[in-house]
């Protein structure tokens, strides 16, 4: 199977049979391919830098406290084994000594009396706990490509739409030459 050289770009090359709508089709696709690979790149770092900021502040809102857990969660058969955890009502100071009770997940194993480290905001209220560092790269790298994939997919989207309408204008063109002809010879095709 040979191949001809400059086949696959015979849209640039000059031609009897280029029409206008290649040139224009030509052009699209290679804005389409330039803005699908900066445009991915570009949304793909900056929601990555976007989603690790968010953490990072998020991190840096959280305080883990020492709490006492004052009443624990479901008694006997439901509580759950292992290492499960469940739901109790416990009390910690803030550094001010302001007291608060609110309720928390601890460990099912926990009994009245335990101490247990919950997440605090700043403001008294508990917040679960913030994401490890390597959770947060995971989810930033997963978020950029996300929106990468989704930039590739709209401008790719946008393309086909482009040239799905040229295809059309390109058939209808193609239709009135065939009348055109048609009507010339002194019959009708169609």
């Amino acid at each position: 199977m040979t191949r001809r050289a400059g086949v696959w770009l015979w849209r640039w090359r000059r031609s009897p049979l280029r029409r206008t709508s290649d040139v224009v089709e030509a052009w699209i696709l290679l804005a389409a391919w330039v803005l699908a690979v900066v445009g991915a790149l570009v949304a793909g770092l900056l929601t990555a830098g976007a989603m690790q900021q968010t953490a990072e502040h998020t991190r840096a809102r959280s305080h883990p406290v020492t709490a006492v857990l004052v009443q624990d969660g479901p008694q006997g058969n439901a509580r759950p084994a292992g290492g499960a955890l469940v739901w109790g009502t416990v009390r910690w100071a803030e550094p001010d000594g302001t007291g608060h009770t609110d309720r928390a997940r601890v460990p099912a194993t926990a009994t009245p009396g335990s101490r247990i480290t919950v997440w605090t905001n700043g403001h008294g209220a508990l917040t679960s706990p913030p994401a490890s560092a390597a959770d947060t790269a995971f989810q930033s790298v997963l978020g950029g490509l996300w929106a990468g994939t989704a930039t590739v997919g709209l401008v790719a989207g946008g393309a086909k739409l482009a040239q799905s309408r040229l295809d059309r204008h390109r058939f209808d063109q193609w239709a009135d030459e065939w009348a055109r002809m048609d009507t010339r010879w002194g019959r009708t095709t169609g």
